[in-house]
């Protein structure tokens, strides 16, 4: 099986790979100067077009792990989340709390990022 790559969005990382059936993205916003919901809505409409490029979408999502920077936020991430996501075709979804300091800007940092898999043909 080839593994195949999407363009590197930073020196030695990519936004998506695709194998085995699966597509794997991780999105982080680059408007860091907005709330967490705002930086979760970026995340996921990049995820959606993303999704799309493999030929699939959020329906096929199999497992989501949210990454938050302060968990006080939790609730305002969940609300862009809930409002996203397929009820129909709910995912295996975690959020864990995390520090995500960004190094070229420590003042703004990210509040979200989002690791998805989702089943492709």
């Amino acid at each position: 099986m080839t593994i195949k790559r999407g363009p590197e969005s930073y020196p030695g990382r990519t936004r998506r790979v695709e194998y085995g059936g699966l597509v794997h993205l991780v999105m982080s916003a680059e408007d860091k100067s907005v709330s967490i919901g705002g930086q979760t809505e970026e995340c996921l409409a990049k995820i959606d077009a993303l999704l799309a490029e493999a030929g699939t979408d959020k329906s096929r999502l199999v497992t989501a792990t949210i990454y938050v920077a302060d968990m006080a936020l939790k609730d305002e991430m969940n609300d862009v989340w809930v409002a996203w996501a397929d009820r129909d075709n709910p995912c295996a979804r975690v959020c864990v709390g995390v520090e995500l300091t960004h190094q070229a800007d420590p003042s703004q940092p990210h509040l979200v990022e989002i690791a998805v898999s989702a089943a492709i043909d």
